[in-house]
């Protein structure tokens, strides 16, 4: 069936699980629902925006994202896999983890146990079936195992300028920019640009320029064959090792780390 076109049925029982498994490459439009959602990327790397920032989702990490909050979800390579389980929300008051938004590195209990979930895929799963408390405990251990969510937020801006600039340090990202090379570039002050970035996207520029390069590094990590030398190079980085401590930073794992648990 599809995760697009399974949408509307998500819902239909409050008390329910229902689980759905999907590999893909697409664009799910802007949506939300009346359960917590927590998926997992696989193979992969997904993007999830709200309110005009984009979260960053690598693979073997997964994402929460509580009931109610309006988003769109974009699988960024045709080889993700991604395991969605959407459950009942009346417990949600019990700890403040099911409230946020987070994204988590997934530990190997919790990969084994939403892989589990596969023989459920594309149904509801109720109180009356077999096995129902085992998602009662997948659900329950997330709070108590996943703490700390990664930082990889990048904001994004309707403001032409900003866009512009952005843009550019996109297609640009392996070169060796700076805040006065791009003041330079679209002919502003430094101080014109540092203010333009805060105000506009409330993150400093060498922030969104960090996150932008680590983004794309965490792409190529994912999508190439390209060694963790070349990586850094083309995301602009001149050390290997700073850029390695810049990726741990961020993901709290060495880019070595993410590589290997694709394989």
């Amino acid at each position: 069936m599809g995760l697009i076109n399974s949408l509307p049925d998500i819902d239909k029982n409050d008390k329910s699980v229902f689980v759905m498994h999907e590999k893909s490459e697409k664009l799910i439009p802007v949506h939300r629902h009346t359960k917590g959602q927590l998926s997992y990327v696989e193979g992969g790397i997904a993007y999830i925006t709200i309110n005009n920032r984009t979260y960053v989702v690598p693979a073997r990490h997964f994402f929460w994202i509580p009931q109610g909050l309006e988003h769109i979800l974009q699988i960024g390579h045709s080889a993700t896999v991604l395991r969605s389980l959407y459950f009942f929300a009346h417990d949600d008051l019990s700890d403040p983890f099911f409230s946020r938004l987070g994204i988590y590195p997934a530990t190997e209990l919790l990969i084994q146990m939403i892989k589990y979930t596969e023989i459920w895929d594309e149904r509801h799963v109720i109180s009356t079936d077999e096995n129902f408390e085992f998602l009662v405990a997948l659900k329950k251990i997330l709070p108590k195992t996943h703490q700390q969510p990664l930082p990889i937020i990048l904001p994004a801006t309707k403001n032409k300028m900003t866009r512009n600039i952005v843009s550019y340090l996109e297609c640009t990202i392996e070169e060796k920019h700076s805040l006065a090379s791009i003041s330079k570039k679209f002919g502003l002050s430094e101080r014109s640009l540092s203010r333009l970035f805060k105000t506009d996207l409330d993150i400093s520029f060498l922030q969104y320029l960090k996150t932008l390069r680590i983004i794309k590094a965490i792409e190529l990590l994912l999508n190439t064959n390209k060694s963790i030398n070349e990586i850094a190079y083309n995301v602009g980085y001149n050390s290997v090792s700073s850029f390695s401590d810049t990726f741990r930073e961020f993901t709290r794992s060495r880019p070595s780390d993410l590589r290997k648990l694709n394989n």
